[in-house]
């Protein structure tokens, strides 16, 4: 039987070839010829904060999304770039980006986002290539990816279960695509939030916006992920980041449903978008 091929782009920052080398020797010594990694040149591009311009980050993503040579997609890493890849990505997505797998999470939220308001390809919220590189944990990150696309195991999703929708998105995507083409009809669905770097008092603002959205207060609740490496404030809040959560909801009629094993970390779950 063949194996899998994973197509992997930029479509926010770079990554290097040390990343690409490492992650496929790991994926050579644990999955031998289950799993194929094709890198996009456009990886390695860089052109300020980005790899690539806008234009070559647009043409990456498209031309591996609508290969009939490739099964999955991995975004290489997040940062900041995928709500500028262009409209036009988005009209000529074929039959054979549907048939795909899409992972990533942090920056790479939004087009998960994009991907299921269309209704296009199985999305997965989980680790990246790039954390090969971490200090602790980055083979079980890489792993658990793996494990999963090739049918070895299912031990890295998300343990919490529901018979609703769920998706799993970084708060301050969420927020920004609120009101914008991007935004998907979460109404029905478990939403599983999670943040790195923000300031708790930004962490409540953005709530604020995520609540004050009709189609968001239809959903079934909303679960809390971790929000790691918060900056001190100033004067202290007053309120830890769940705290601002819990109130967001309980002003909004929205169910607080606990906590969710998702965060900017080595332990951040797999979540299958939708009824997955």
């Amino acid at each position: 039987m063949a194996g899998l091929t994973i197509g992997v782009v930029a479509p926010a920052k770079a990554i290097t070839p040390m990343h690409a080398d490492k992650l496929t020797r790991l994926a050579r010594e644990r999955y031998g010829s289950d799993v194929e990694f094709k890198f996009h040149q456009q990886c390695f591009l860089s052109e300020g904060h980005f790899a690539g311009s806008d234009e070559a980050r647009s043409l990456a993503f498209l031309e591996y999304a609508n290969s009939p040579d490739i099964d999955v997609i991995w975004s290489a890493r997040g940062g900041y770039g995928c709500m500028r890849l262009h409209d036009e990505v988005w009209e000529r997505l074929g039959p054979n980006a549907r048939a795909k797998a899409y992972i990533g999470y942090s920056d790479f939220s939004a087009v998960l986002a994009r991907l299921y308001k269309m209704q296009i390809g199985r999305l997965i919220h989980g680790p990246m290539p790039v954390e090969v590189n971490r200090s602790v944990g980055g083979e079980d990150c890489i792993t658990r990816v793996l494990d999963y696309v090739t049918g070895r195991s299912t031990d890295g999703i998300e343990p919490n279960r529901s018979a609703h929708p769920r998706v799993a998105m970084n708060l301050t995507i969420l927020e920004h695509i609120i009101g914008t083409p991007w935004q998907p009809d979460l109404s029905g669905h478990v939403i599983m939030v999670e943040d790195v770097g923000e300031y708790e008092y930004a962490i409540d603002r953005k709530m604020f916006t995520l609540c004050s959205n009709e189609n968001i207060r239809r959903c079934k609740g909303i679960m809390l992920g971790r929000c790691s490496d918060i900056p001190e404030n100033e004067i202290p809040f007053g309120m830890t980041y769940e705290e601002s959560v819990r109130d967001w909801c309980h002003r909004s009629g929205i169910e607080y449903l606990g906590r969710a094993d998702i965060g900017h970390d080595w332990e951040n779950k797999l979540v299958v978008w939708g009824k997955g």
